[in-house]
């Protein structure tokens, strides 16, 4: 059984669509979007369990220009 979670995050202005392309080309990174808001990036990642998850979300905040994230791990 595997783990989902969104992670919400902040960019520098104008880095948005650069940040998110990036953030789709991470392993079990699934969806992304743009949006409007508080945040910008939104994030749709599957994996097979929290260690995994967690070496993802680290993996993600090493994208230049993004500057704040928040993860929301689904409960099933």
């Amino acid at each position: 059984m595997g783990l989902s979670a969104f992670v919400l995050g902040v960019t520098q202005i104008g880095k948005e669509r650069e940040v998110l392309e990036k953030c789709l080309k991470i392993k079990g990174v699934i969806e992304g979007y743009l949006v409007f808001g508080e945040f910008d990036i939104l994030l749709k990642l599957e994996t097979q369990d929290i260690k995994e998850l967690t070496k993802r979300i680290e993996e993600i905040r090493k994208v230049d220009g993004l500057l704040r994230t928040t993860t929301l791990i689904t409960m099933q």
